[in-house]
């Protein structure tokens, strides 16, 4: 089982946040359509948002709230894995950092693996175990965050030891700064 977050959330525009995620359920559940209502409502407090956000069209919601309807829906079958595309992209670094804790807290007490793609060096930081660099069309190295960064490739080497990559790494080891 998986769930996916999409980057711009892909949520259907006619449907209310609640039925949005009442899809994966009816499509591919076998839950009862009296349950549905009630899990929905539970997916949507686990990703953070109030329970007054299931009567809302995703166009009254802001970028962040549409970023945690989104991951509500991808919870919705309990999955075991979970895939998210860029899932910080739009929002501010607050929000940024907010969403990060939530899906580290997801992750951590649903005991769900999560693979995702970030260009967001602080999501990375925050979230991720294991990296895989993509770059000149192949996948150029795959390890913890740590060794990956030592990988002897001049882009890697730009992209984690740069200015933003030096920035992320500092702020997510305080205690390490050069």
């Amino acid at each position: 089982r998986c769930g996916v977050l999409f980057q711009n959330g892909a949520l259907f525009s006619s449907l209310t946040v609640q039925e949005n995620v009442e899809v994966p359920m009816r499509e591919l559940g076998s839950i009862p359509h009296a349950w549905m209502h009630r899990l929905s409502g539970l997916k949507l407090i686990l990703a953070g948002l109030p329970a007054s956000a299931g009567s809302k069209y995703p166009s009254q919601l802001s970028g962040g709230m549409v970023k945690r309807a989104a991951l509500a829906r991808a919870l919705a079958l309990d999955p075991e894995l979970l895939f998210l595309d860029e899932p910080t992209a739009g929002l501010d670094p607050i929000g940024a950092a907010a969403f990060d804790q939530l899906i580290l807290s997801l992750r951590d007490s649903l005991g769900l693996t999560v693979f995702l793609i970030t260009h967001d060096l602080d999501t990375l930081h925050t979230i991720c175990d294991r990296v895989a660099v993509l770059s000149q069309k192949r996948v150029l190295v795959i390890g913890p965050l740590e060794a990956v960064a030592d990988y002897p490739d001049p882009w890697v080497q730009e992209y984690f030891r740069g200015p933003r990559g030096r920035a992320a790494a500092s702020a997510a080891h305080p205690l390490q700064r050069t």
